[in-house]
């Protein structure tokens, strides 16, 4: 889709304004939210569920513990080595 023609003809017809760059289809190491994942497996990595809900309980409540970590999400935002303005 992103490569199309028609996407390519917008592009260059405005090419003044309009600045692309094209990222990798999947490149984990420029993707903050692999470092919140990677945080929440190793807390439940031993988790022996009796179901699903039980996951989804403890998937949660670590997430909640992440959001109210703003240090850990900017770990995980400098991993990436990308530059954040603002």
């Amino acid at each position: 889709m992103h490569l199309s023609e028609p996407l390519c003809e917008f592009i260059a017809n405005n090419a003044d304004w309009l600045t692309v760059f094209q990222l990798p289809s999947y490149s984990p190491d420029l993707n903050p939210q692999e470092g919140v994942w990677s945080l929440v497996k190793r807390d439940i990595g031993n988790l022996a569920a009796a179901d699903l809900g039980q996951i989804t309980r403890a998937v949660k409540r670590k997430l909640k513990q992440i959001q109210y970590r703003p240090d850990l999400v900017d770990g995980c935002l400098a991993g990436t080595g990308l530059i954040l303005d603002g």
